[in-house]
């Protein structure tokens, strides 16, 4: 995310990420992102909190973006009847995952028919069946996909019509402080751009969602020090990967410009670092084109009612 750029539009660069960078950084802070993922943990709170104003009961449900499977542990334990999919991109995040699995839990797991499922996949590729998924939540993973647009129209091909999607992401002014301190140093990308919630608003309806409801809001985390900071970000992994990141080392004049530039907007003794955050959710639509590329026009007969004659 960070060492993170703008509000986009629909015609979002799909190139400015570095995939490869990203998930080897995600894959090296597997080991450790238990004890720094605290962020990610309150926003699936906070996500599963909507699921109580949502009346569902799925029978297959895809986290997309499954991680460490927190997410997907949380929504077993909430809807113990259904299939859970885990699906992610960091295959070394997915095996760590197991590894942390006491052996006995692994062997019970393995002979239920609840067992959990987890399978190394791109959300922009899905590796599941069109029309058999009944849910899908996606906890912050589309702030790490370069192609949005198409991460939605994926999870909009699983889903069965009908089925509902629940997802949260970064909003544009994530680590507004450090950007505007990096800008102090030089011209290269420290922060990663994070799309406007009325642009995924528009993303989902234009993959054949409806009723999309968006909603934001703004979380500070405070740092006694840079090195805070610099140590989550690096820890879980979400550190900065874009395609026009700077190579090497930052050099001492421009760090320590930087470094000046942040302490300036030290509130009560404390670095602030905002975060804002997108929530959303919005239900599949009936498919508009059939499977040979045809338009799917609904016609609604007209009632024929009959009349006794008197």
């Amino acid at each position: 995310m960070s060492d993170i750029h703008s509000s986009v539009n629909t015609e979002y660069a799909a190139d400015w990420l570095d995939v490869p960078a990203a998930r080897r950084r995600f894959e090296r802070a597997a080991a450790s992102t238990a004890g720094v993922d605290a962020l990610a943990r309150e926003i699936e709170r906070r996500m599963a909190e909507r699921l109580e104003l949502i009346r569902i009961a799925p029978d297959s449900i895809l986290d997309a973006g499954c991680g460490l499977g927190a997410g997907s542990a949380m929504l077993r334990k909430r809807y113990p009847q259904a299939r859970v999919i885990g699906v992610d991109s960091a295959c070394r995040v997915l095996r760590q995952a197991v590894l942390s699995r006491s052996f006995r839990t692994r062997v019970r797991q393995f002979f239920s028919d609840g067992a959990p499922l987890s399978i190394c996949g791109d959300i922009c590729d899905l590796p599941l069946t069109t029309g058999t998924i009944s849910m899908a939540w996606s906890n912050l993973a589309l702030a790490w996909t370069p192609e949005p647009m198409r991460a939605f129209g994926e999870v909009a091909r699983v889903l069965a019509p009908g089925g509902l999607l629940m997802f949260s992401s970064y909003g544009p002014d994530t680590l507004k402080e450090l950007r505007a301190a990096f800008a102090n140093a030089d011209a290269s990308a420290h922060v990663h751009p994070f799309i406007d919630m009325h642009d995924l608003g528009d993303m989902l309806v234009a993959s054949g969602f409806v009723t999309p409801v968006m909603d934001m809001e703004t979380v500070t985390l405070t740092y006694a020090s840079f090195e805070g900071l610099s140590r989550d970000l690096r820890l879980s992994g979400q550190s900065n990967a874009a395609r026009d990141r700077a190579r090497g080392m930052l050099g001492r004049g421009r760090f320590s410009r930087m470094r000046a530039a942040y302490e300036a907007a030290r509130k009560d003794g404390r670095l602030p670092a905002t975060i804002e955050v997108i929530y959303g959710h919005a239900w599949r639509g009936e498919p508009r084109v059939a499977k040979d590329g045809r338009a799917i026009i609904q016609l609604k007969m007209p009632v024929r009612r009959s009349l006794k004659q008197r």
